[in-house]
């Protein structure tokens, strides 16, 4: 699943101010929607293990990458570089709790 977080997102103006970065948790809702939209609504969760790895900035896209299905998925959210190139922004397990 591909997602971009645009320059208007609300979030973005106290995060932080003069260079906005997105949130983790936002980066995380990107990933807990992409496992909603192939299993369904997912109740309580846990989060054994997230890592950001870098920054994912407004106006750039980055995707999901899931492996695993219920109870247990492993994620990576990738963008691309400027050569063109997948850079990881996180990576991490969602777990049903």
């Amino acid at each position: 699943m591909e997602f971009v977080v645009e320059h208007v997102h609300p979030c973005l103006p106290g995060h932080f101010p003069g260079r906005p970065l997105v949130p983790g948790v936002v980066v995380v809702d990107h990933v807990l929607a992409a496992i909603e939209r192939g299993h369904g609504p997912l109740g309580a969760l846990r989060l054994p293990q997230v890592k950001f790895a870098s920054p994912l900035l407004p106006g750039q896209a980055a995707r999901v990458e899931l492996e695993g299905a219920a109870p247990r998925w492993r994620f990576r959210v990738l963008r691309g570089d400027a050569a063109g190139a997948d850079v990881l922004v996180a990576s991490g397990e969602v777990a049903l709790a």
